[in-house]
């Protein structure tokens, strides 16, 4: 009877630690963590595919302000970098003659009160470039170089164009120029130089700007040039697309239900600082996709949506 007991007693022990296994595992198979994800519908649209290249400032053409006569500097009215409009005085000359004579001559006869004065002026619009005398009282030749004056109308922009590219930069077409201080202007291609760049294998080509700007030569600015837009397709955030360490292979993380996600590879196309296209596959309008915490998921995840962005 004793024996009866023991045996009974050990059967139930073995039950009850059956039962408690049970109780375990499914207590640990209903608390499998789900990562927390933020998920958003697929978008219809376009994305510009911009080309940004680097240019520089140049003047084509420059004039050479020179002395009429052999005369001594009595008046320098400009400095180098300054903006002179057509018509302005440069320099004021005095012929060595007039000054020989001074004041005394306008007493004699008043006609000769300006005799022996020059002025020396802006034949056109621009930027004082070179300032090659600037100091009152030096003594000049005839012809020799006074300043240069680099027309604010003929400003280029060169634009150094691989040649894969320079399909886009042919005459006529537009872009758009982005200073160091972040303003932009328009400007349209106007000629390729034949020459490359031996180093870079780049093409320079000559832009100018559809408006008239006063601007520093050899400063360098961004060009921004588009590709063409394509319309009705796949929009995506670029959060939404992953990528292998090489950059060869996409893919996104698609619901399939409430609680689950699954590895979908992708073709993606142009895209910006935001968003990005998806050419392929094609996904319904309805299909949900993972933005936020896609990030290392396997290629089958159990997910809690937190938050569902709009389009």
């Amino acid at each position: 009877m004793k024996q009866l007991r023991k045996y009974f007693s050990i059967a139930l022990v073995l039950v009850l630690a059956s039962c408690g296994s049970k109780t375990e595992t499914k207590t640990e198979q209903n608390t499998i963590p789900k990562t927390p994800v933020e998920v958003v519908s697929i978008s219809n649209g376009s994305i510009n595919d911009e080309l940004t290249l680097f240019g520089t400032t140049i003047y084509l053409k420059r004039n050479l302000v020179t002395a009429p006569i052999p005369a001594f500097i009595t008046q320098v009215n400009v400095k180098l970098g300054d903006k002179v409009s057509k018509g302005d005085v440069l320099y004021v000359l005095q012929s060595k003659e007039s000054r020989a004579l001074g004041t005394d001559v306008s007493k004699v006869d008043s006609t000769l009160k300006n005799f022996g004065i020059i002025k020396v002026t802006a034949s056109a619009t621009g930027i004082i470039s070179t300032l090659d005398k600037q100091q009152a009282g030096d003594y000049v030749l005839e012809g020799t170089q006074l300043c240069t004056i680099a027309e604010s109308n003929d400003l280029v922009f060169q634009v150094n164009v691989p040649y894969e590219f320079t399909a886009y930069t042919k005459t006529g077409n537009t872009c758009t120029l982005i200073l160091p201080d972040n303003t932009q202007h328009s400007a349209t291609f106007t000629k390729a130089l034949t020459a490359m760049n031996v180093t870079a294998q780049t093409q320079t080509i000559l832009a100018k700007c559809n408006e008239n700007l006063f601007l520093p030569e050899n400063m360098m600015v961004k060009v921004g040039i588009s590709k063409g837009t394509q319309n009705k397709k796949q929009v995506l955030p670029k959060s939404c697309v992953l990528s292998d360490e090489m950059m060869k292979e996409f893919w996104v993380m698609k619901l399939i239900n409430d609680s689950t996600a699954i590895k979908i590879p992708v073709t993606v196309g142009n895209k910006n600082s935001d968003r990005i296209e998806v050419l392929s596959p094609q996904f319904n309008i309805t299909d949900k996709i993972v933005s936020k915490g896609n990030y290392g998921l396997p290629d089958t995840a159990l997910i809690s949506i937190t938050t569902l962005k709009a389009k």
